[in-house]
């Protein structure tokens, strides 16, 4: 018998309640502003110098976050998976330009929603406001523990990370963005990985 698919609202509202549970009043409120949005791969959810308008609950598939520089040069910093949120944060916050792109790496379903509704919601139900300032710690901490990570570990320790924090995604996306994620050469990595499946 094949499987039911899980409800993509019902995933939201596992990953919220795992951070801060709403009232069911303020989940009616808030699950009601996402509808389902797909991108085909190599898409982008959003692009550098675009101003943010919505964020997205991924439930199925791959986004990179990256910055390309003036010479075409690209570098990941973060890759999105099923079941996290995705936008441009700092572009949302400010309503200035975006600094990143968010790209597909393979097809994507994600809910979206206005994210001017949602913080229209805080004044009037404070445990939504408490979900956002949680989810907002969590990335803060995680972007400054990745920054402290690239400057004091060395590529094998990385890697070894990497493989902990994303497990299973080396299958599915193409090596050399795992590489630019690293800091590294896509041959350093081969080399890398070398060493660890014969050790």
């Amino acid at each position: 018998m094949r499987a039911n698919k899980p409800n993509p609202l019902e995933l939201l509202k596992e990953y919220v309640e795992k951070i801060s549970p709403l009232g069911p009043h303020t989940w009616e409120q808030f699950a009601r502003l996402f509808i389902c949005k797909r991108l085909k791969k190599n898409d982008y959810f959003i692009r550098e110098g675009e101003v943010a308008h919505e964020i997205g609950f991924l439930t199925t598939g791959v986004i990179r976050a990256f910055h390309r520089n003036a010479e075409g040069t690209e570098y990941n910093k973060h890759f999105f998976v099923p079941h996290s949120f995705t936008g441009g944060y700092s572009s949302l916050v400010t309503q200035r330009p975006n600094l990143i792109h968010h790209q597909a790496l393979t097809d994507c379903e994600l809910y979206v929603a206005p994210y001017s509704r949602i913080t229209e919601l805080f004044d009037s139900h404070q445990d939504l406001e408490r979900f956002a300032r949680k989810q907002a710690e969590q990335y803060f901490v995680y972007k400054e523990k990745r920054e402290i990570d690239i400057v004091l570990l060395n590529a094998d320790m990385r890697y070894l990370q990497f493989q902990q924090e994303y497990p299973g995604l080396q299958q599915l996306i193409p090596q050399y963005h795992i590489a630019s994620y690293l800091g590294i050469t896509p041959t350093q990595l081969s080399r890398i990985r070398r060493k660890f499946s014969q050790s």
